[in-house]
């Protein structure tokens, strides 16, 4: 087994908040060049060869750090990977070689139809050998340690043989890959799932951890009338999780930290907002962290 080192390349992710960078801010990032640590950048809308999309994020690269996250491997998939889909993500990485590189604990493609969401999988041992040969596949391919996000769930599988946190752990063990933790997910399926979010994140495997994301959920009510949240990243970062954050932050010490804000995107001051109220609590952490040393 191939245990791939992390990628530093010539602008490593500081561990600072980052935003997602935006057709709706181009202008205003370029011309401005706000003190922001880091933008990521879904690798799935630059997969073509040319046109504006690169010409802005070309701009941006010269004076920021970039973080990729992939949308559309299927990592999860009981089907092969699609090679096609690899070998352009791997483009987009030697082109702008980012500091990260980032995907989801999901699958979206059946019978060579993509599917636009995220879907869950069963925690079992058949998931767990599909899902390492795959995480190993792209990091083979693209010669650097990729990070693994945990998902948002609606419903469990009666064929699940372990916890999420043991799924996770196991994978790393196998894989030597990283992991992206998503505080905003772990609420929503805490929540979903009834089970206590703090308890959860006091036993993640932070040593793993080389990003995190904060994002935005929707409220809604299951069909029994007990609270249903949807992760939609269409709002700013709910208080809850602002705290579940904050003590996490305390646990791991400082991590590079996306806002993540996809849909019904914001003005630029507003997220930027946002990302300034995750850099007071990261600022805050390290001086305690180094008070402590």
């Amino acid at each position: 087994m191939n245990r791939i080192q992390p990628h530093t390349g010539s602008s490593p992710i500081p561990a600072r908040a980052g935003v997602g960078f935006k057709p709706e801010h181009f202008g205003e990032i370029l011309e401005g060049r706000p003190d922001v640590g880091w933008f990521e950048v879904h690798a799935e809308n630059y997969m073509g060869d040319g046109g504006a999309p690169h010409h802005y994020l070309s701009a941006i690269r010269e004076h920021y750090p970039l973080s990729v996250h992939g949308v559309g491997l299927s990592i999860g998939a009981d089907a092969e990977l699609d090679k096609e889909h690899l070998v352009a993500l791997k483009r987009v990485c030697d082109r702008y070689e980012p500091g990260l590189v980032s995907e989801h604990l999901a699958w979206s493609t059946h019978d060579g139809v993509y599917l636009n969401d995220l879907l869950p999988v069963p925690y079992s041992s058949e998931t767990l050998a599909r899902v390492c040969e795959h995480i190993e596949q792209v990091q083979d391919v693209l010669g650097r340690r990729m990070l693994l996000e945990n998902p948002s769930t609606y419903i469990k599988f009666e064929s699940s043989e372990m916890s999420e946190l043991e799924f996770l752990r196991a994978i790393v063990s196998r894989t030597g890959c990283g992991l992206l933790l998503d505080v905003n997910n772990v609420h929503v399926s805490a929540t979903n799932h009834a089970y206590d979010a703090t308890a959860y994140l006091d036993a993640f495997p932070y040593e793993h951890v080389g990003e995190i994301h904060l994002g935005g959920h929707a409220e809604d009510e299951g069909d029994d009338g007990e609270p249903l949240l949807i992760d939609d990243h269409a709002s700013a970062v709910a208080d809850i999780v602002w705290g579940l954050y904050d003590r996490t932050i305390a646990r791991c010490g400082p991590v590079p930290t996306l806002i993540e804000w996809d849909n019904d995107v914001p003005a630029w001051d507003k997220l930027k907002d946002e990302a300034a109220r995750a850099n007071a609590i990261l600022s805050k952490t390290s001086v305690r962290h180094v008070a402590a040393e």
